[in-house]
């Protein structure tokens, strides 16, 4: 994902920029000596095994400075938010408090919105995100609900939940956006962490742009291999494969649709969200 200098979530229109995603993948390596990608350095196992040692130092170093950051924003004050806040769910309105579900702690992404658009236009980069969270049974052990907050209305955006084959809690946060994110541009995506004590409620931590990263172990995943992300910001040697970009919506879309909605279509889903299949 972008860096957070750079207006990655607030598209002007579908497609322009919110997240990105890619249309051409790299070429094999056996492609030709002049369109093969580059590669490191072959050496034997001893230099390899020297150079990874060098490298885990600074893996722990930053482990160990994430636990610090952690240790940190565990200590953040909060602020109160309204608990009777209006959100639309399956049953029609219902509140803030509600959303927790009866647990202590809530996690709600803000998924943005581009009305009456078909899957096709809808946010790749809130796509990305929450498809990685198949399974929410170890954030139930800890006492935590993870919700989406829709800024678009209810029935148009809960189709979309349905075409992903989504089962996280989907609620419509569009009448009360100005309440729950005051002070922040709408629009955006966002992960915003909330506490009840009773039936009150407080925010204790939000985070936008390259913060939503936190969801997604696929780019954590490409992160551990020799050509990382494959996007054209990054520091990479001359001659790794940067085919996606993440300013024009390569990075996270293939052939005009996010990347994830394919296999849907190919399950015969239709996206179209104005009336249910």
């Amino acid at each position: 994902m972008e860096d957070e200098s750079t207006n990655r979530a607030g598209p002007a229109s579908p497609g322009s920029g919110c997240c990105a995603a890619g249309s051409v993948p790299p070429k094999p390596a056996g492609a030709g000596a002049a369109d093969a990608p580059g590669l490191p350095e072959a050496v034997d196992r001893a230099a390899f095994q020297a150079e990874l040692d060098r490298l885990r130092i600074r893996e722990k170093a930053h482990t160990r400075e994430g636990d610090a950051i952690a240790a940190a924003r565990r200590r953040l004050p909060m602020v109160e938010v309204d608990a009777g806040t209006t959100l639309i769910g399956p049953d029609g309105p219902t509140t803030l408090l509600d959303a927790f579900e009866g647990r202590r702690q809530l996690i709600a992404y803000y998924f943005m919105w581009y009305p009456g658009n078909p899957a096709a236009g809808q946010c790749e980069g809130c796509t990305w995100c929450n498809t990685h969270l198949a399974e929410l049974s170890y954030l139930h052990s800890r006492d935590i609900t993870y919700a989406v907050f829709c800024q678009g209305p209810y029935d148009e955006s809960s189709r979309y939940r349905d075409f992903m084959g989504w089962r996280m809690p989907w609620y419509s946060a569009q009448d009360s956006l100005d309440t729950l994110l005051v002070g922040r541009r709408l629009g955006m995506m966002y992960l915003v962490c909330y506490v009840r004590d009773r039936d009150r409620v407080f925010e204790t931590y939000w985070t936008t742009l390259r913060g939503v990263e936190e969801m997604d172990y696929s780019y954590a995943l490409m992160d551990l291999t020799v050509y990382g992300r494959q996007e054209t910001q990054e520091d990479s040697p001359p001659g790794w494969p940067q085919p996606r970009r993440v300013d024009d919506d390569s990075s996270l879309r293939t052939d005009g649709r996010p990347i994830a909605q394919w296999p849907r279509l190919e399950a015969g889903r239709s996206d179209d969200l104005t009336v249910r299949p």
